[in-house]
């Protein structure tokens, strides 16, 4: 009798999902899992019913023929109570459910403009597309976690989303961590869409794609509008040297340069032990003449490059990618010393078009006036690009991980989505986007598009 509790038990468990058991419980079963085909469940359920049934009988000879009506009608409805039982775990396990999608990203420290972002917009996302009646007609919740911009807890935030029941990773936000979580995705086979994480190795995986362009993709396309626009014939760059997105971007400008009539005067490196003291980088862009000076680098060290500049009464033009936006955030940065840099974006917050004077409207509304960055329209994009895949594999949160997994990969090389970043974006089976680069300006305190 005490294997057909066990058995019972099992079943139940695995009706009604071990998800929702943990929760109610606390306890954690080895079970089958939620991937399991309902027509196995059932046959597994008449089997332990007849044999909860036979147990009964059998219970009632032992007892002798003194046994009553009332025993048999006990015996009755516990069957129909566990017939019942069933028939409404197999509704819900096939009806019910939500979608669960995962953000990583630094919402703290010296790079918390970009995860807040990512994490704001993916929210905005979420809830219009609830309100809209959801994914494939189910609802969406959002998780997100900090990393800090440290890989370690990035992989442990990554932990923690599983733990919640993640079905899909919108992060991690930056190259670094979203590697180092790739690593986790592709053994668990997750889908991974990064918003930002542009080093090439973010998408390595078949399982693993992102929204931004790609840092080779970004220092070409500078390097081309550098050149295309005539902005400068000697320009200086200085890079990050221990950072995988710095390095990146400046390798690709290097070699797309020498095709577009500017010269290279000075490159010099820092590193991530040593970004507070930028002189001496910045007198020898100096004495080279460099009238351009190229950082492929993130917004914190760029405001110091700036500052350190104007003391020093060097004036050159500054261009910089997406690593650029946020430099307006910075706490006690004077604003005023980036009239006229210039960063490769795919977005700007003053657009006109209806899509993005809509979302810029949501995003302050919601965050007291915070005008939304590049990182938040990639999210934003990003969250409506898991919906088209979702709807276009035909994919339901009852699904395995894998098997969801296994549907997006090829889902997201057949749709096309009109984003905030770009009009009809698609992907390929290498994760890489493909997309129109913008180039905006600081004009007045605002990022403008760029004439």
């Amino acid at each position: 009798m005490c294997d057909i509790i066990s058995e019972i038990k099992r079943v139940y468990y695995c009706i009604h999902g071990f998800d929702r058991i943990q929760r109610r419980t606390g306890l954690r079963y080895r079970i089958l899992p939620r991937s399991i085909q309902m027509e196995d469940i059932m046959k597994n359920y008449r089997k332990v019913l007849g044999l909860t049934l036979a147990a009964t009988m059998a219970v009632g000879m032992l007892a002798g023929c003194g046994s009553t009506a009332t025993g048999d009608t006990a015996t009755s409805q516990t069957a129909d109570s566990a017939a019942s039982s069933a028939d409404a775990a197999t509704s819900t396990a096939a009806e019910g459910g939500t979608f669960k999608i995962g953000v990583i990203g630094p919402l703290t420290g010296a790079a918390a403009a970009y995860g807040s972002a990512v994490a704001n917009a993916a929210q905005i996302a979420v809830d219009e597309i609830n309100a809209a009646g959801g994914m494939n007609g189910y609802q969406v919740e959002l998780k997100s976690e900090d990393d800090e911009l440290d890989s370690t807890k990035s992989v442990n935030a990554y932990n923690t989303l599983k733990d919640w029941g993640m079905q899909f990773l919108l992060g991690s936000v930056t190259s670094g961590c979203s590697i180092a979580v790739s690593e986790e995705t592709k053994n668990d086979n997750m889908f991974q869409l990064t918003p930002s994480g542009s080093a090439v190795d973010c998408v390595k995986y078949d399982n693993a794609f992102r929204v931004c362009f790609s840092d080779p993709a970004q220092g070409t396309a500078s390097a081309q509008y550098i050149g295309t626009h005539k902005l400068a014939d000697k320009v200086g760059v200085i890079y990050d040297s221990s950072d995988v997105y710095s390095s990146g971007i400046y390798q690709s400008f290097e070699t797309e340069a020498a095709n577009q009539g500017f010269e290279i005067v000075s490159a010099e490196a820092f590193t991530s032990d040593n970004k507070t003291d930028f002189s001496v980088q910045l007198q020898k862009a100096k004495d080279a003449g460099a009238e351009l000076v190229f950082l492929p680098i993130y917004y914190t060290e760029a405001s110091l490059i700036l500052a350190q500049a104007n003391t020093m009464d060097y004036k050159p033009t500054f261009f910089g990618c997406d690593g650029m936006d946020g430099i307006l955030s910075v706490e006690n940065f004077d604003t005023s010393l980036a009239e006229g840099l210039m960063l490769l974006t795919p977005f700007s917050a003053d657009a006109t078009d209806d899509l993005t004077v809509n979302f810029v409207k949501a995003y302050e509304d919601k965050y007291n006036g915070e005008v939304p960055n590049q990182f938040a329209a990639d999210s934003y994009d990003g969250v409506y690009a898991i919906k088209a895949a979702i709807e276009k594999a035909g994919i339901t949160p009852d699904m395995s991980i894998s098997d969801i997994c296994e549907g997006m990969k090829t889902a997201m090389t057949q749709i096309s989505v009109d984003g905030l970043t770009s009009s009809a974006i698609t992907w390929d089976a290498s994760g890489e986007p493909t997309k129109e680069p913008k180039a905006v300006v600081i004009k007045d305190g605002a990022y403008a598009l760029a004439e």
